[in-house]
Order: structure tokens, then C-alpha cells, then sequence
């Protein structure tokens, strides 16, 4: 029988770590975490700014020495093997790390380089990222003048120009079109299919639907994780309601004034009860008396954002 997504064993997974930990001073910015993530999954690490993702994926990627805990990626410990883990992994930054001044090809020829592509598969390779990212008639255009979407996908092909197993990807599409996102995410989709393990953080909570697996990270620990629909039946033990109103921010106010758990979710408020029932006239009278227009207030099925400003809440 075969083992469920993290719970396999050591063999089969692309990391696996116990106990890991990082102390900046007197800040713990990773606290004794445990994650492991399966060989081809693609794996979700989600929080909020400052929670400890970058200083997690910088310890896997072998580019900061954890303070304490045991592990490896890719079959290399990452206490004794950091220099082995950079060669077998792709890193993708948020940022693009491209040259801006070198043209298309200048920049995959130099990550080439880096990665220590074989004289014999440079040019198959580079052939591969210009055709994976649809820029081979830009082959010669400077890197500065490309659009966004083509940058990112170009990056991409530079941090898995050498073919590795494992890849980390850092907010990837941040900054990018919805269109080039979802182009993005066809590519990691690809890339998984063919065996490469690819892990990922992003704070667009709908594309962590796209993942096979999400952790939560928040202040250094990990408080949730789990598949994208479990998680919203694990963890969500409360009833969402939608409310439509005029005068949001005024609305949203009220709300709080009188005990709702509530948010700004777009042009809507998500507020999580305990009694759908019960809640939805107690609502509608305080919103109407302070002459506030209730379109609708609708129960609805939790979304993740919904799941994690929860367990945000209470954490």
C-alpha cells in the first residue's frame, strides 16, 4: 500500500527535517519545526511576513546552517552537506535574480555556468529554457526591457537549467498578471509531472489550492498542514458567513464593536460564528440600525484564507 503524501519514508521524500531551528540573537525565527515533503510533490509553505518561510527555505537550500535540528534534501544533511544540497537544488527568488543588463541568452549561458551545465547539454538546455518560456525570437533582447510574466518564466528555466530534482520557488509570482500566473503554474504543474519535487511559498492563497500539500508557518511554528480540502474541514470548525453591505469599512467596524470575528475579503466581509442560524438576524438588526444597506448575508464554504486568518486568530 502506498503511504499517504507526507508520511512516507525517508527514501521517498525530497526533505525531510525534525527539530529545525534558527536563533538570530535572542529571536527564534524558526522554532523546532518538522516538515517533510514527498519526491515529485509540489508542496505549499504559506505565512505571513516575518513568520519564518525565507528563513526556513535559506536552511534547505543550505545557504544558512540551522541553529539546531537534523535533515536532510535531497538525500544530503543539511548540517554537514550544505555545499552538495546548492548543487542538486533550483532556487527561484521572488526578486528574478536575472542581469538586467545582458540579453536573454547572456543570462542563461552565465547560469549555465554556475550550475556547472556539460559543454555537450548547454546548448540542448538553453534551447529547452527559450522554448519553455515561448522568448526564443527574444533570444538577443535585454533583460530589462521584458515584460514581467517573460522574466519570471525566464528565471525559472535559469534555476532549473541544470535539471535538478528539488526546486525552491520564493513568492514567484508575485508581481506578475493573473494570465502569467496561471502560465506559471502550468509550467510547475509540467515540471512535477515528470518527477521534480517543487516547493513553494506564495501569499496568493488561491494558488496554494494548486499544491498538493500546504504548511502554515507562524511566528516560527508550524500551526497547520495538510491538503488544501482537508485542511479546510481539519481546522475549520466554524461557520462562514458572507455579508454584502453599503459602507464596508463602517460595517466592518460594527461588526467588531459587537464580538464578530470579521475581515475584509475584497468588495465583501467574511465573518466566521458559531450558529449560522442564530447569527444572521443578529447581524442584519445592527447592521440596518446603524443605516447600513445589507445586500446579503449568506453562509458559504471556507475558503483557505478564510482557514488561515482563523488559525491566525486563535494562535
Amino acid at each position: 500500500m502506498n503511504n499517504a503524501p507526507g508520511q512516507n519514508s525517508a527514501a521517498d521524500n525530497a526533505v525531510a527535517v525534525k527539530g529545525l531551528t534558527r536563533v538570530f540573537g535572542k529571536f527564534k525565527a524558526v522554532d523546532n519545526i518538522d516538515l517533510s515533503v514527498a519526491r515529485g510533490e509540489i508542496f505549499g509553505f504559506l505565512g505571513p511576513n516575518g513568520a519564518g518561510k525565507s528563513t526556513t527555505i535559506r536552511m534547505l537550500c543550505g545557504l544558512l546552517l540551522p541553529t539546531s535540528g537534523e535533515g536532510a534534501v535531497g538525500g544530503f544533511d543539511i548540517m554537514k552537506q550544505s555545499e552538495e544540497i546548492k548543487k542538486n537544488i533550483g532556487y527561484m527568488s521572488q526578486k528574478f535574480s536575472l542581469y538586467d543588463d545582458m540579453t536573454i541568452e547572456e543570462n542563461i549561458d552565465f547560469f549555465s555556468g554556475i550550475y556547472g551545465v556539460s559543454e555537450e547539454m548547454k546548448k540542448e538546455r538553453k534551447e529547452w529554457v527559450l522554448d519553455m518560456a515561448g522568448i526564443s525570437h527574444m533570444r538577443r533582447t535585454i533583460t530589462r526591457t521584458m515584460a514581467s510574466g517573460f522574466k519570471q518564466r525566464l528565471a525559472l528555466g535559469c534555476a532549473v537549467i541544470h535539471d535538478p530534482p528539488i526546486i525552491f520557488l520564493d513568492e514567484p509570482t508575485s508581481g506578475v498578471d493573473p494570465i502569467s500566473r496561471r502560465r506559471f503554474w502550468n509550467l510547475i504543474y509540467d515540471m512535477s509531472s515528470k518527477g521534480t519535487t517543487v516547493f513553494v511559498t506564495t501569499h496568493y492563497l488561491d494558488e496554494a489550492e494548486y499544491c498538493d500539500r500546504l504548511a502554515l508557518i507562524y511566528r516560527g511554528k508550524i500551526i497547520a498542514e495538510g491538503r488544501p480540502d482537508t485542511m479546510k474541514k481539519e481546522y475549520m470548525h466554524r461557520e462562514v458567513l458572507e455579508i454584502s453591505v453599503s459602507g464596508i469599512i463602517e460595517a466592518l467596524d460594527i461588526l467588531g464593536e459587537y464580538g464578530f470575528d470579521a475581515a475584509l475579503f475584497g468588495s465583501v466581509i467574511h465573518a466566521t460564528v458559531d450558529d449560522a442560524a442564530s447569527a444572521i438576524p443578529r447581524m442584519r438588526s445592527v447592521l440596518e440600525s446603524a443605516n447600513i444597506a445589507v445586500s446579503h448575508i449568506t453562509p458559504i464554504r471556507p475558503s483557505l484564507e478564510d482557514v488561515f486568518v482563523s488559525l491566525i486568530e486563535v494562535s
